[in-house]
């Protein structure tokens, strides 16, 4: 059952049950927000007559302030570390991994035994976690129901790091599934779980009126305040007087007792009751959590924030401001550089409008209360672990659900109009049909080759010129900011790329490979129009920082659609001159570290980062200001190339709107320096080189050395490549990916070295000849032409098999550390990652595997062409699992990959009645591994299609999650070229 907002009226106190009862309650050591709002039921539980013992790294004074009672007891541990945060913005994800297996997994049975014989001392009736894993293992080990008070678990959050920080770390996720699925029953105040027991919203009691507190602080009812919010963490933010409006004020929590503050900056006590504050203020600037979404909620206060990077309960939270008209969002570039006046003055003119329920901590502690004595609230149908394993199995894909999180708390508007707020939130697909059709706009240049989705996407601009941004049924604010982005009486430049499907090569392209690329059907659609600086649309905080700065530059300003499905930010802006150092471009660092400074806005540089490389490789200046809107059917973290076909469709729009004639291979190479150079991750260039160079039904056999195309192979009409996602997001910007990649040239560097030692041993005995004809006969047993050739070697590819497991194999390490391959070999020779000497990196494998996998796309790519038989199909299939194996050797596989390719494995050698035999033959990871998608190839028949079917139903039912299927092709960007289009006068 589900105890929903309303389940009760805030009326009174907690009715204490005829016995008496003992709660032990954990608290994570994450903040002082759990703390603030256990506080709340604590407090109600303690005022029936109840003991409770709270179990908490936080100040004492935060219950002992509002709670004075002998049935209150703090006990101070320390038993999980939360997240670990750099400031108050920044998640530091590997260390709160290595944080919390320091301070839970290593001492797991310690802790165990401690907390189960503390359980039973004090003959606890009910162990209430917000939210420590560790509690609810031991509650069940002591025999004692246990619950959890919360929005989120450390697994939903903690899922999101291990993408970063490597699959080595996995366990943890998987520790904290198996400590929670330990809990009897789970309930929140917002909709972050399936299957829950809703409250309404916890919120701390005012002590006093507004006026009450403006009178102690001595500040007038008719003086603007904001209170300034972050949290217990230092920022070490410098203050300034201007940032603020003339006239107001800022209220700050957390300063520091030795920071200076100017005249218009209050600095509050450190024991400051934050609640009556926030009543006292007229808005608040500050980072979304559950408590101040709450109070901020509760009290009707505007809240101007600012996004938190990896912070998966975010897009919840947010959700609720924007479904409350109570939030505006401030890009983190603005809170940093003083850029405040704007989002301040908008937010004074909201009209919050929460009126639900704010008595969560007594519906609890009713829950609670009722708990401990026995009553069932939620069937055991499904246990914990079954409704927690969407963090790992499904990559947290409850908030990508459409219609869950969509909505877009952000505010953007013409600076001479005002921007409606929205009433309700409703999933828009931008794919789908719009009232007015494309044949609005007259096509000046191109052909849309009857491609659906680009005459989606052209309905979408035909939708967004029609569109009014005050009115209040145009629902996203991504919409309403890309409704005021162009100019529609003017040319805009439209680009497709799609996303590809990696059948045979994967990570060898980085070792110079042969691969072999499908371009899929699903693609991304960049529209892009240039505009004098002086006449461009800007939204009203892009216009108030111009005037600030003194006058009209070039500006780039882009809409992503979708964006939130990812939780980041909708929106992106600049001004282009940020890229510049003097007359020249700032280097390669500068601009990676420019979009790194804000991890919610990071998504920018895979877009802007082909403005800076053609700025830096070709001398592009941009004199004009810019408007992108970006909208990409290609999922993100499929394994599918959605950054790839993002960074093309981007280059091929700009360089058509700017007149540049970019040869689709080389555009290619450029869109990889964005990826490798700006955005920073290791990738090789088969992605971008398939979405650009790629042609439908055809795959596109490219030699990555760096990039030259083989030629483009008719995939045989008997033949069919599907794409099955596993629901586990992949990124090439991940640990994994990155530390094989360093495993490899590690492993090439040590075959150089290994061949330029066999040469020094075999030159003087071949002295004599080597100054005229030589006989071979004379070579060492090696062969000295092959050793020079294998000691400048730059591809590891151009080692055969043979001669890798006949000269290098045996010694190729499994394993060496950072420090000893340095202190031996000096530097792996590899431009885009780097070495950390206190790290360990497999080597073996990583260097086998692009030997073999280069051998293995030769002799698939010659099979395409044989005899059409059962025996070819099995061949090809023999070869795609070998490579999915090679990926898992290299700890690059994943549970969702490895249990689609069994499937597909066991539909092909099952025993069945019908005739013809199998028609799946294979399967493998594709990309760069770790979760994405794997590749499967059958027979091109209605059966092949009813068991891929079969395998959706399957997987669905071990994991509860549906995969995406890619089936079909469509041309590159090249084979595309661009349109240039224009709305038709009315």
């Amino acid at each position: 059952m589900r105890v929903r907002d309303g389940d009760g009226d805030g009326g009174g106190e907690v009715t204490a049950p005829p016995q008496h009862l003992v709660f032990a309650y954990y608290i994570t050591g994450h903040g002082f927000g759990h703390a603030t709002r256990a506080l709340e039921v604590v407090r109600h539980l303690v005022a029936a007559g109840h003991d409770v013992h709270v179990v908490t790294a936080a100040p004492e004074f935060v219950f002992t302030t509002e709670i004075s009672s002998p049935c209150l007891h703090i006990r101070k541990v320390l038993l999980d570390c939360g997240a670990v945060q750099a400031d108050a913005l920044t998640v530091d994800r590997l260390a709160s991994l290595e944080k919390y297996h320091q301070t839970a997994v290593v001492p797991r049975e310690s802790i165990l035994k401690a907390e189960v014989e503390w359980l039973n001392s004090i003959k606890a009736d009910l162990v209430v976690s917000d939210v420590v894993p560790v509690a609810c293992r031991a509650a069940a080990d002591a025999g004692i129901r246990s619950v959890c008070v919360t929005n989120f678990s450390w697994d939903f959050i903690y899922a999101e790091y291990v993408v970063a920080a490597g699959n080595h770390h996995r366990s943890i996720v998987w520790q904290v599934c198996s400590f929670m699925k330990k809990f009897s029953i789970m309930f929140s105040a917002v909709p972050a779980f399936r299957d829950v027991i809703d409250v309404p919203l916890v919120v701390r009691r005012l002590h006093k009126s507004r006026s009450e507190v403006r009178k102690e602080l001595g500040i007038a009812d008719a003086i603007k305040v904001v209170i300034f919010n972050f949290g217990g963490q230092p920022a070490g933010w410098e203050l300034k007087r201007e940032w603020l409006p003339d006239g107001w004020l800022c209220l700050v929590c957390g300063a520091s007792d030795t920071q200076e503050l100017p005249p218009n900056f209050i600095k509050l006590a450190k024991d400051a009751y934050t609640p009556d504050l926030m009543a006292a203020s007229d808005c608040m600037l500050g980072k979304i959590g559950y408590g101040t979404v709450s109070e901020a909620l509760a009290y009707k206060l505007p809240f101007v924030f600012v996004r938190r990077d990896y912070f998966n309960e975010e897009p919840f939270l947010r959700n609720m401001l924007e479904h409350y008209q109570c939030g505006i969002e401030m890009i983190r570039r603005d809170l940093l550089t003083g850029h405040w006046k704007p989002y301040l003055l908008r937010a004074i003119t909201l009209q919050p409008c929460y009126d639900g329920p704010i008595n969560g901590g007594e519906v609890a502690a009713h829950i609670l209360q009722d708990t401990a004595v026995g009553k069932k609230y939620i069937s055991g149908k499904l246990s914990g672990a079954r409704r927690l394993r969407d963090a790992i199995v499904l990559g947290y894909q409850l908030q990508r659900a459409p219609g869950r999180d969509v909505g877009i708390p952000d505010w953007y508007s013409l600076s001479e109009k005002e921007t409606g707020v929205r009433q309700a939130l409703t999933y828009h697909d931008f794919n789908g049909s719009a009232e007015s059709s494309f044949e609005d706009f007259e096509i000046l240049h191109g052909d849309m080759q009857g491609l659906t989705d680009t005459m989606s996407f052209l309905k979408s601009l035909s939708g967004l010129a029609g569109n009014d941004p005050r009115s209040p049924e145009k629902q996203t604010r991504e919409r309403t900011a890309a409704s005021v982005l162009f100019d529609w009486e003017e040319e805009i430049y439209v680009a497709r790329a799609p996303g590809r499907l990696d059948v045979m090569g994967g990570i060898a392209d980085y070792s110079g490979s042969l691969v072999l690329q499908m371009p899929i059907r699903e693609a991304c659609h960049v529209a892009v129009q240039r505009s004098d600086p002086s006449k461009q649309k800007q939204w009203k905080h892009t216009q108030a920082r111009q005037l600030a700065n003194g006058g009209a530059v070039p500006v780039l300003q882009i809409v992503s659609f979708g964006s939130e499905l990812s939780n980041r930010a909708p929106t992106f802006d600049m001004d282009l001159s940020d890229f510049m150092d003097g007359d020249k471009p700032i280097s390669y660092d500068k601009a990676k570290e420019y979009f790194s400074l804000d991890p919610s806005q990071k998504w920018a540089a895979y877009v802007a980062g082909t403005i800076f490389v053609l700025m830096t490789e070709l001398g592009v200046r941009f004199t004009d200001s810019m408007s992108i809107l970006v909208s990409s059917s290609v999922p993100e973290g499929k394994g599918v190339s959605s950054s790839a076909s993002v960074e093309v469709a981007s280059m091929s729009a700009i360089a058509a709107a700017y007149g540049l004639n970019i040869a689709p291979r080389d555009l290619a190479l450029l869109c990889q320096k964005v990826e490798n150079r700006v955005v920073g991750a290791p990738c090789g260039v088969m992605d971008q080189m398939a979405s650009a160079c790629g042609e439908a039904n055809k795959l596109l056999a490219m030699v990555c050395q760096p990039a030259e195309v083989k030629e483009l192979v008719n995939i045989p009409t008997h033949i069919r490549f599907w794409g099955l996602d596993s629901g586990i997001r992949h990124s090439v910007g991940g640990t994994d990916y990155g530390s094989v990649r360093v495993g490899t040239y590690m492993g090439r560097k040590m075959i150089k070295c290994a061949a330029s030692d066999l040469l020094s041993e075999s030159l003087p005995s071949c002295v004599p000849t080597l100054s005229g004809d030589t006989n071979p006969e004379e070579y060492e047993e090696h062969g000295v032409d092959l050793l020079k050739s294998e000691a400048s070697m730059e591809y590891l590819c151009n080692l055969p098999p043979h001669r890798y497991e006949a000269v290098y194999a045996k010694n190729i390490p499994e394993v060496i550390t950072g420090d000893a391959f340095l202190e031996k070999y000096g530097d792996h020779n590899d431009v885009v990652t780097q070495v950390d000497p206190k790290r360990s990196y497999c080597v073996k494998a990583p260097t086998r595997h692009p030997i073999y996998e280069n051998f293995r796309v030769e002799a698939f790519k010659s099979l395409l062409t044989a005899a059409k038989t059962d025996g070819q199909l099995s061949a090809l299939g023999e070869l795609t699992y070998q490579c999915h194996y090679s990926y898992n050797a290299c700890g690059l596989g994943s549970d969702g990959t490895d249990r689609l390719v069994n499937l597909v494995q066991e539909i092909q050698h099952r025993k069945t009645s019908r005739a013809g035999g199998p028609s799946l033959f294979g399967a493998k990871i594709t990309g760069g591994g770790s979760g994405g998608s794997v590749c499967v190839i059958g027979k091109n028949c209605l059966r092949s299609s009813e068991e891929i079917l079969e395998i959706q139903r399957r997987y669905k039912a071990a994991t509860g999650y549906l995969p995406i299927v890619f089936e079909g092709s469509s041309p590159g960007a090249g084979k595309f070229g661009y349109l240039k289009i224009r709305r038709r006068s009315a």
